[in-house]
């Protein structure tokens, strides 16, 4: 099932091919550095079967992201919508742009290019009237990709990520951009 493509890329639901880059995404270190924690290979698996069923019943979710002429997996990129626990900062039923690349095709603007469709996607496509994103605090890199695809800072919404254990209090501060459908269409015009 695919979701949309770019010059370079497919977004697509996952597929069993994809089940090894999966769990290496989840589980590598560097990759992971700004979450709580790595996921097994059965916690990475459950995940997967997750999101390809949420994908299959929805048509949103964290969308494989292939490269368009192998169709080789390389990470995901997608729109997610979002529970009540971030709330009263995020809305339930807000929906997230978020994304995550093996480390061997960080640096080549992948990130840039889908982020930038599923926002066209998300906005005209699915009628969403804003969406969000948010990372640690110090996530510097995920931050430079808000700031590229034209999302703006919300200091006023950022919070504490709930469920941190105080091991990992560094990961609690999370920061919040957004992007709204009329500002979107004003840039893209």
């Amino acid at each position: 099932m695919i979701i949309t493509t770019t010059t370079r890329l497919t977004l697509r639901n996952w597929e069993e091919k994809d089940r090894e880059l999966f769990h290496e995404i989840n589980s590598d270190p560097v990759v992971m550095e700004f979450f709580p924690f790595l996921r097994t290979r059965a916690q990475s698996d459950e995940l997967f079967e997750r999101l390809r069923d949420i994908i299959a019943q929805t048509g949103l979710g964290f969308f494989a992201l292939a490269n368009r002429v192998t169709d080789e997996a390389i990470g995901f990129c997608g729109l997610s919508r979002l529970t009540d626990r971030l709330e009263p900062f995020v809305p339930a039923g807000a929906v997230e742009i978020g994304w995550r690349l093996a480390r061997r095709h960080w640096g080549k603007g992948y990130v840039t290019e889908a982020a930038e469709r599923l926002l066209e996607f998300g906005f005209e496509d699915k009628g969403l009237e804003e969406i969000v994103s948010f990372a640690v605090a110090g996530n510097t890199r995920s931050i430079a990709v808000m700031k590229r695809i034209g999302m703006v800072a919300a200091p006023d919404r950022d919070f504490d990520m709930p469920g941190i254990e105080d091991e990992r209090a560094e990961l609690r501060r999370h920061v919040l951009y957004t992007l709204d459908h009329v500002t979107w269409q004003k840039k893209n015009r």
